[in-house]
């Protein structure tokens, strides 16, 4: 079975992805990794180059600015590394850049990759997802953030990146998957607060004009991590690769009641989940298949 990585990024190092550790978190189960690396201007190609050079193959890319509306410049580049994949690859394992996979969950992952790769009705395979906030201490627990997302596609049946690559399809058809008792751990609301800012400013203008950015991204130098509805301790560990960036956080962050503002309905959506598993009006950009 021959399993291919493939991820895209572009100024890691001035926006402080943990690009290195999203890599090396999928590197155990991986033959090869597609990296297509943008035009950047502050060493994020070396440090790209330099995690694996016998495995990693990056893919110089240029961004089309003209891509900006709806982040579809992030769907072309994902797409542009998985078109490099090895035509003989069974599964293509997609990474984004402020994603990390804890290797707990390696060997289920590869069994499964195993199981099903016969298996033409199985497309790809369904993640669970941990969304930190302002530290690696707190995780967001409200209907704002996206519970799973398909994160293994089969290559080379016509599946590629949708919209602003959260998920994929395969030509219109939503991707056929099994669920994974797995977790990916999104950790892009974590970083120190001027690089949080300066990432929002540069980052909302491949899905907004300059007229949205002026009335909803603050002139602040430092984002305001206050601004969540709720949060819960995270009581877990992290993947290992986290641990040096985890032991490097040079800010602090405590959520305080008063900033945390009470929305009604939200609240009884919420309670409904924790208490049934339903989760009403959810987007699914997938088919469960039984």
């Amino acid at each position: 079975m021959k399993i291919s990585g493939f991820t895209f990024i572009r100024n890691a190092i001035r926006y402080d992805y943990p690009v290195e550790e999203s890599i090396r978190s999928i590197l155990p189960l991986c033959d090869e990794v597609m990296v297509a690396v943008g035009n950047s201007n502050d060493g994020t190609r070396e440090l790209v180059a330099s995690i694996d050079p016998g495995r990693i193959r990056i893919i110089d890319t240029v961004w089309d600015e003209s891509l900006r509306k709806d982040g579809k410049v992030l769907a072309a580049e994902t797409n542009k590394a998985l078109a490099a994949v090895s035509p003989d690859t069974d599964w293509a394992f997609y990474i984004q850049a402020d994603e990390v996979v804890h290797e707990a969950y390696l060997e289920q992952i590869r069994q499964s990759m195993e199981r099903w790769k016969e298996d033409a009705e199985v497309e790809g395979f369904l993640f669970n997802y941990l969304h930190f906030w302002g530290s690696y201490d707190w995780i967001g627990n409200s209907r704002k953030w996206y519970r799973r997302e398909v994160r293994i596609i089969r290559p080379g049946i016509g599946i590629t990146s949708y919209k602003d690559a959260q998920g994929f399809r395969r030509d219109r058809y939503k991707v056929r998957v099994k669920p994974l008792d797995a977790w990916i751990y999104h950790y892009g609301w974590v970083k120190p607060p001027v690089a949080q800012q300066s990432k929002q400013k540069a980052f909302h203008k491949y899905w907004h004009d300059e007229d949205w950015i002026h009335r909803h991204v603050s002139d602040s130098a430092e984002f305001d991590y206050s601004d969540i509805s709720s949060l819960a301790r995270f009581t877990g560990t992290h993947p290992v690769v986290m641990n040096p960036r985890i032991a490097r956080q040079n800010w602090t962050f405590e959520p305080k009641p008063k900033s945390i503002p009470l929305n009604l309905r939200h609240q009884f959506l919420d309670r409904l989940e924790s208490l049934t598993g339903w989760r009403i009006g959810e987007y699914r950009n997938y088919r469960v298949e039984g």
